[in-house]
């Protein structure tokens, strides 16, 4: 059978892979803190017809071998952590990050879990929580009687709000960010939450602004670093790949029809 059918095959096994991401991070292009992937590919394992310096005469070597190559693989998805802008909300609990570092949240399983998504809220108990009603760790606890327009996050992370029948505010709690050394081998885990991995390292805790942490932005949120004119222009690329490879597949089936049509 002809190499190239399987190895056009692989092509568009690819680059449909690659439509996949691309599809994922323009669904995302709103998601609060959604970091872009990136398809990254590696060719397949090699055939060696004839390996270089195969030795030609008693005095010479083959300069160049024959390799017949056998297709390409999905490599990683590179996760991209770059900034994404920020977005003035004016809501009293939205938390972005400027930065390098993550919020951390506690699961329901007392797990720890990671996000770049500061839209937090407060439940009926006056704790600082995400939208799924994870609890922000370190707690962050209003106290009675709280005024929430008064709350106030500075850059270093330092939380406090009036109360009623005071005039001075009232320090509640001390956020902590999270970096680690390979933030790109965290776990996407949904929810805008990542775990850790081996990949990716210990959660190294530091105060916003602190041992090169990022700092906080009251009543701002990161959005999507997802560029929707790349993605397309990505999008257009993978597109003509996979027409391509599809186009190696039928010029390989016409070529075996010419080959089975020599005798009639």
């Amino acid at each position: 059978m002809v190499r190239s059918l399987w190895t056009a095959a692989t092509g568009m096994n690819g680059q449909q892979a690659n439509i996949d991401t691309i599809s994922n991070n323009l669904s995302n292009v709103n998601t609060t803190g959604y970091k872009q992937h990136r398809v990254e590919f590696e060719d397949l394992l090699y055939q060696n017809v004839k390996l270089a310096g195969t030795p030609a005469t008693e005095e010479t070597v083959t300069p160049v071998g024959i390799q017949m190559g056998t297709g390409v693989k999905v490599g990683a998805t590179q996760r991209i952590m770059t900034q994404g802008s920020l977005q003035a909300t004016g809501v009293d609990t939205d938390i972005a990050i400027v930065g390098d570092g993550f919020f951390r949240v506690q699961q329901y399983d007392g797990s720890w879990a990671y996000t770049r998504d500061g839209s937090f809220k407060v439940d009926s108990n006056g704790q600082l929580v995400n939208s799924n009603g994870l609890r922000v760790v370190p707690e962050i606890i209003l106290p009675e009687g709280y005024q929430l327009s008064t709350l106030n996050v500075t850059d270093t992370g330092r939380v406090s709000v009036k109360v009623n029948g005071g005039t001075e505010p009232v320090e509640v709690g001390q956020l902590e960010l999270y970096r680690f050394p390979n933030a790109v081998g965290l776990e996407n885990n949904g929810d805008n939450l990542y775990k850790v991995t081996n990949a990716s390292g210990d959660p190294i805790a530091s105060r916003p602004g602190f041992e090169g942490m990022g700092t906080t932005k009251h009543r701002f949120l990161e959005m999507s670093n997802v560029s929707v004119v790349n993605e397309m222009v990505q999008m257009i690329v993978a597109q003509r790949a996979y027409e391509f490879n599809s186009k190696t597949i039928q010029t390989s089936d016409n070529m075996l029809s010419t080959a089975v049509s020599l005798k009639r």
